[in-house]
């Protein structure tokens, strides 16, 4: 029983100093409320609660049209059309990002470590990144919610 307390005891804090860091690079700073009014739902839960929208629900995981992924909440540009592959997984996936404008944190609400992406300007949670991607480029999976991204097609 000590152990299963001094897991959880253990957990809370690596997310409570991962959540602290993540905050103290970000240039935008709004409050719950201000994030409430400019996001739907559905993006608040996902950007600023580091939810997961469900597999499969978004417009975007299958778009493979020409331009930039930009944060929903701050507009910052995250991921280039050519980093974008079918992964299959329900999520738009990414073999690379932006990288001046993305950050990774750990996260550690599943009980184990994953590797999470979030704006570098908002703090806004993008989702996670794995092991699997294609082995011919970067072998990363960046496992994106698609209501925290946004098109921009190419003109």
């Amino acid at each position: 029983m000590k152990k299963i307390i001094f897991f959880f005891f253990l957990t809370f804090l690596f997310n409570f100093s991962g959540n602290a860091q993540n905050q103290k690079n970000n240039t935008v700073n709004k409050t719950n409320s201000e994030w409430k009014q400019l996001l739907t739902p559905e993006q608040y839960y996902v950007l600023r609660k580091a939810g997961t929208e469900r597999p499969n629900s978004s417009p975007l995981n299958k778009n493979y049209k020409e331009g930039v992924y930009i944060c929903a909440a701050c507009k910052t540009p995250l991921y280039k059309s050519d980093s974008k592959f079918d992964s299959g997984c329900g999520w738009p996936s990414f073999d690379s990002a932006i990288k001046e404008n993305i950050e990774f944190g750990v996260d550690y609400k599943l009980g184990y470590a994953r590797t999470e992406l979030r704006c570098k300007t908002c703090g806004g949670h993008l989702g996670h990144v794995f092991d699997d991607g294609p082995k011919e480029t970067t072998g990363k999976r960046h496992c994106v919610n698609g209501v925290a991204l946004e098109f921009i097609p190419k003109k």
